[in-house]
């Protein structure tokens, strides 16, 4: 993928705009160098999502699609594959079943599990029968799920068999509108009974596909305009919000990443292999998923447990890496251990070929060029860690370190980029040139179907006029989404006069290339009448090695800021030995001492990155287990719950609140 010389990326279509008669200040208006012109037309056989399977399956018969792993007690075995021709003639007999259930054109068809070859099938049959998707993420809770199938009316769910328990729940009352269930697999004796007593039919994968055999019914193709999807995003406060995606905008995002990779000399083949371990229930996979049946390209899904990723990665080898930056950071730590367990002369020998290289690529050396030395002599164990041909990292949900980016441009001999886009604009909406080392740290520049400017944040002190130029993300095209599903009052608040209003804070350079560095939402006043940008502080003070993870938190009636601090556990049990500590990681978490060492740490972050005195945290509670989607602090995407995590920690937070009331005081007294 040698990049074209080129150094431009975007055209200024419109300049900005002071703010007049109560609306905003609004930045210039940026749309990608492929655009240039306009949006470029679909061709007439490429409209629909329907389209770029079906097609695909005629050019590529007997290519491999979709791979997964059986497991034989317990134990995950190789890759299984089904062809383009084999997954097809599934999607058939799916759809046809479905006919025979009397699923119309427009219902809404619900899918509930983990990635795996029925989730695709169950989904193609929908986009070929003109019903419409709706993912359920396996990680959502039933309250969500039971809403969701309320909310959207399905009529059918296809899921994975031990997820059937939580559908027959009496918490799930909306299960009495089901039709029927299909399992991914089998569903035992008394789950099918207890689904008859309510007047639900359970089905096997094999029995469904059976009724499809016997009764086989054509495919019903949808038109470009009609609703294909319905992806509810869990969101971090408040019932999951369903977002409308038509099929255009999904053949639009084939299309548009199509004339993008065209610039690059480095092709896509037909032997390239993708990892797929994000919830298919996610834009960001789906749509990476949707690219590569384009390209009649493989997809291998992961086991089942994220624990045990390395693994499938050794036995699949793929070609295209696609995670959140937790992913990376996780990446980035293990690369970092194996060098701490060099000898010190290995350790400055690789640290000298890294510092090499990197100056190569910075000056303008693709990653293949840069050094192929260094590549040999200590990278190419890097690679082998990950499988061993990969060829490009993508990086989405939220903006990663440069520091890691960086790290891994140069190690992982393959290409690395970033992106930013939300389930309302169909995924990427901004993405990076690879080798590009100008773009590091930036989440890039606008997609082939989007325009972006920035609006001005009064209130946060955001001025897209100024310089630098800063505001709200707002992002307008072809590609994003048709509405909220039975929310139009809500569609109104984010769609305004044709621009979609994400709620994040972005910095735009003159050329348009596009940081995240805020979000809009998560912003608090403090007593003294600050005001608190708390997701920028987690950046800043998540950086200490005894951090693992942090949330911030402070209000109105407050004048200090407190946090929750999930630990690094092996860093943190080296503080503990190097200081005579013993004990399990939980036991050495209460200690007094740790809690003062860490504050003093985010104190030092806070001093060096020039934080204002209201900014600096004062008190903390630190917590060994990880924030997490059982106890409903994060999202499926990891963001952070605040309102589940303030009721979660409410009794530590007012402890500490109290404690520093106290000591403030004794001060006073003194």
């Amino acid at each position: 993928m040698e990049a074209n010389p080129k150094n431009i990326f975007t055209i200024k279509v419109e300049n900005g705009k002071p703010g007049k008669d109560g609306h905003p200040a609004a930045g210039p208006v940026f749309r990608s160098i492929l655009a240039k012109d306009g949006f470029p037309q679909l061709e007439p056989d490429m409209k629909t999502s329907w389209d770029v399977f079906r097609v695909a399956a005629d050019k590529y018969p007997n290519n491999r699609m979709l791979g997964w792993r059986p497991l034989k007690d317990g134990v995950p075995g190789p890759y299984l594959w089904k062809s383009y021709k084999e997954v097809y003639d599934e999607v058939l007999q799916v759809g046809s079943a479905l006919q025979q259930l009397g699923v119309q054109p427009g219902s809404r068809v619900g899918i509930y599990g983990s990635n795996c070859p029925q989730w695709i099938v169950a989904m193609q049959a929908c986009n070929g029968y003109s019903l419409i998707c709706v993912p359920l993420y396996d990680t959502l809770g039933a309250g969500a799920v039971d809403y969701i199938i309320d909310h959207a009316e399905i009529d059918v769910i296809f899921i994975q068999d031990k997820k059937i328990k939580e559908i027959l729940s009496p918490n799930c009352k909306s299960a009495k509108r089901l039709k029927a269930l299909v399992a991914f697999t089998s569903a035992t004796r008394e789950q099918i009974k207890d689904a008859d007593e309510i007047g639900m039919k359970v089905y096997s994968w094999n029995d469904f596909l059976k009724v499809g055999k016997v009764n086989p019914c054509q495919p019903c193709p949808p038109q470009e305009n009609d609703i294909c999807t319905i992806m509810y995003t869990s969101g971090t406060s408040g019932q999951p919000k369903g977002v409308m995606l038509t099929h255009e905008s999904h053949a639009l995002y084939v299309k548009g990443v199509d004339l993008f990779m065209d610039q690059f000399d480095d092709k896509m083949t037909i032997d390239d292999v993708f990892l797929s371990f994000l919830p298919l229930a996610h834009i960001l996979d789906r749509m990476i998923e949707e690219y590569f049946f384009h390209k009649g390209a493989s997809i291998g899904y992961y086991h089942g447990d994220l624990n045990a990723l390395r693994d499938d990665i050794q036995e699949l080898k793929p070609t295209l890496l696609v995670g959140v930056p937790r992913v990376y950071e996780r990446i980035y730590e293990g690369i970092l251990k194996a060098i701490a367990e060099l000898r010190p002369l290995r350790r400055v020998i690789f640290n000298a070929l890294y510092n090499r290289k990197l100056a190569s690529m910075k000056s303008g050396y693709s990653h293949k060029t840069a050094s192929p030395f260094a590549d040999m002599l200590a990278f190419r164990k890097v690679r082998a860690r990950l499988g061993g041909r990969l060829r490009l990292l993508i990086s989405g949900g939220a903006p990663l370190s440069t520091e890691i980016e960086e790290f891994l441009r140069v190690t992982t001999c393959a290409y690395f980029i970033q992106g930013y886009g939300l389930t309302e604009t169909l995924g990427p909406s901004t993405v990076c040139y690879i080798d590009d080392m100008a773009l590091v740290g930036s989440v890039g520049v606008p997609a082939t179907y989007t325009e972006i400017r920035l609006e001005e944040v009064p209130e946060m002190g955001y001025d897209p006029l100024g310089v630098p130029s800063r505001g709200e993300i707002c992002i307008r095209g072809k590609s994003i989404f048709a509405g909220y599903y039975k929310n139009p009052e809500l569609t109104n608040e984010a769609i305004v006069d044709g621009w979609f209003h994400t709620g994040d804070i972005g910095e735009m350079t003159p050329d348009g290339i596009l940081k995240v560095i805020d979000r809009k939402k998560n912003i608090f006043k403090m007593s003294q009448g600050e005001y608190v940008a708390v997701e920028y502080l987690e950046k800043v003070y998540g950086f200490p090695p005894l951090v693992e993870d942090i949330w911030v938190y402070g209000d109105s009636f407050r004048s200090n800021l407190v946090a929750v601090v999930n630990p690094h556990e092996e860093n943190t049990m080296k503080w503990a030995e190097s200081n005579g500590y013993k004990g399990s990681f939980s036991e050495i978490c209460k200690l007094e001492g740790l809690k003062e060492y860490i504050l003093k740490e985010l104190a030092a972050v806070a001093q060096k990155n020039k934080l204002r005195g209201f900014e600096y945290i004062k008190g903390i509670v630190l917590d060994p287990i990880p924030f997490d989607i059982e106890r409903d602090l994060v999202t499926a995407t990891m963001k952070k719950r605040r309102n589940n995590m303030l009721k979660y920690y409410q009794s530590e937070i007012d402890t500490i609140y109290k404690k520093l009331e106290t000591q403030k005081n004794a001060a006073k007294a003194n």
